[in-house]
């Protein structure tokens, strides 16, 4: 089908529909917000179906905002926002603390933020970019054709998208209704996690028994408690109850210290999933629908977030016909694998809690490890999100990686990096002699800056790599082409990554 006839059928469905948006978002918790804001960013006409009446969120839920995630945040603008909410924490968790205060960022912590607070600053920004949200709706079912989905959605009406993402979470309908396989490995441990109020004056702090690991907490108001519980037993897959945080209390302390009025009880697993493939036509997957996960290490929000950051503006193109549909075959090859490493380290996370004696023994090995700076460096690398590499072809250890956010000066003015990305545009920055290079067809993609940078460029685990001459920066500050003198290779990068302009 040519691309003209697929425009035309396009036009008419959205003629044909009371409501249509060029991509819909089933979801509106942290990737599902973060991929509205990418999007019209990038002036597109995108809305979130949410089944909650409003961002509200029952329990704490994430805590935490690691180091690449603040990036992202930095790379549009918002950080601030965030960081005005939060405490800032300088290590990362890998069966011990992982100081993290010297890798190579200007946030080399992690922000302290329950995910209510994360959801509300999100939602917020997304409100000013005038995405609107279907609160109190869930998407039934869709239908998607060779131009578009048709979404039903729980109140009878149906939504006509271009495109439809599933940011659904673990359970994700939209998942199951493409039919895309969800392999990995099933629970064998179990936890509760609760809020509730005590009569009795409760343990504070960790506790391990023959069953595993607890830890109680104090909770944001007078009397209230936060609890983590390990089960003796893997629990049912029904929702738990007040009874059951009572009785896993008595099981591990011998009493449940005259535990009431719960705010919120879950109970989440081991079991770790992923999607087979993060696309299927005109249906895409991102967060906690593509995969799923131990809440080891805070990773699962902000790898979401960062799913979203890399799929944004890939979307944005194929919408706006800069790119061709391909494109959107790099969201699953580049952001699969990531998915598949922060599995594995969760997974390994979860042997490591075992309290046999042997897994003990490996502990204390693996304690004495993670005391020596390059594993330290390495594991809290991965953990926080600033060593992930993208497969983009060999040269220059910077290719693929993301870009650091450098103190550079243009036209004698101070100048950050990621303020260049801003706009979620892409960015060509010349450090060389100023000159005139191959982007001429792209020049109103694209920004372009000549400026200096005249110290030591350090990569987190790399350490000290030659300094480039020029770089192409994609709108998610991952880079795309490295010069080192000549244009080689620069209009194949462009028209790759960026389209062929006409």
């Amino acid at each position: 089908m040519s691309s003209s006839t697929r425009e035309s059928q396009a036009d008419s469905h959205r003629n044909a529909a009371a409501d249509a948006h060029a991509v819909l978002i089933a979801g509106g918790g942290p990737t599902g917000l973060m991929l509205a804001a990418e999007l019209a960013l990038a002036g597109v006409d995108v809305a979130i179906v949410e089944r909650r009446a409003s961002q509200k969120l029952d329990g704490s839920r994430a805590g935490g905002l690691q180091s690449r995630t603040l990036e992202t945040l930095d790379q549009r603008g918002v950080v601030d926002r965030f960081l005005s909410q939060g405490q800032l924490h300088p290590a990362v968790h890998f069966h011990v603390p992982l100081d993290i205060g010297d890798l190579p960022t200007r946030h080399n912590y992690v922000l302290g933020l329950w995910q209510g607070h994360t959801e509300r600053i999100l939602a917020e920004w997304v409100g000013e970019l005038g995405v609107p949200i279907y609160r109190g709706l869930e998407a039934t079912g869709f239908v998607q054709d060779d131009a578009g989905v048709d979404v039903a959605l729980s109140d009878g009406r149906s939504l006509r998208a271009e495109y439809l993402v599933g940011c659904d979470g673990g359970r994700s309908l939209i998942r199951k209704a493409a039919g895309i396989g969800f392999p990995g490995s099933d629970a064998t441990t179990s936890w509760l996690i609760a809020e509730v109020e005590t009569v009795q004056e409760p343990k504070w702090g960790f506790h391990e028994d023959a069953s595993g690991k607890h830890a109680i907490g104090r909770g944001d108001n007078p009397g209230q408690a936060r609890i983590v519980l390990t089960e003796r037993q893997v629990g049912a897959a029904t929702e738990p109850t007040l009874e059951d945080v009572s009785e896993a209390l008595i099981a591990a302390y011998g009493t449940d210290f005259g535990v009431r009025n719960p705010t919120w009880i879950s109970r989440f697993t081991d079991m770790t999933r992923q999607a087979a493939a993060y696309r299927d036509r005109r249906v895409l997957l991102a967060g906690d629908a593509a995969h799923v996960h131990p809440p080891l290490g805070g990773q699962g929000l902000n790898i979401g977030v960062q799913d979203a950051a890399n799929l944004g503006w890939k979307l944005a193109q194929v919408i706006k016909r800069i790119s061709p549909d391909g494109l959107l075959d790099t969201y699953h090859a580049e952001r699969h694998p990531i998915g598949a490493r922060v599995l594995r380290n969760t997974m390994a996370g979860s042997a490591m809690r075992r309290t046999d004696d042997r897994t003990k023994a490996l502990g204390d090995v693996l304690s004495e490890f993670l005391a020596m700076d390059e594993p330290r460096q390495r594991i809290a690398a991965e953990l926080s999100g600033l060593d992930v590499h993208y497969e983009l072809g060999d040269g220059h250890p910077l290719l693929g990686r993301r870009m650091p956010d450098l103190d550079l000066i243009a036209d004698g003015v101070p100048l950050r990096v990621f303020s260049l990305l801003h706009e979620a545009r892409p960015v060509f920055l010349n450090l060389s002699v100023p000159h005139n290079p191959a982007i001429g067809r792209w020049a109103d993609q694209l920004r372009s800056i000549d400026a200096e940078y005249g110290r030591e460029w350090e990569l987190p685990v790399i350490g000290i790599v030659p300094a480039p001459a020029a770089v192409l920066i994609r709108p998610d500050g991952y880079v795309a082409w490295i010069g080192t003198g000549t244009d080689a290779g620069l209009v194949d990068a462009l028209t790759a990554w960026f389209g062929s302009p006409a």
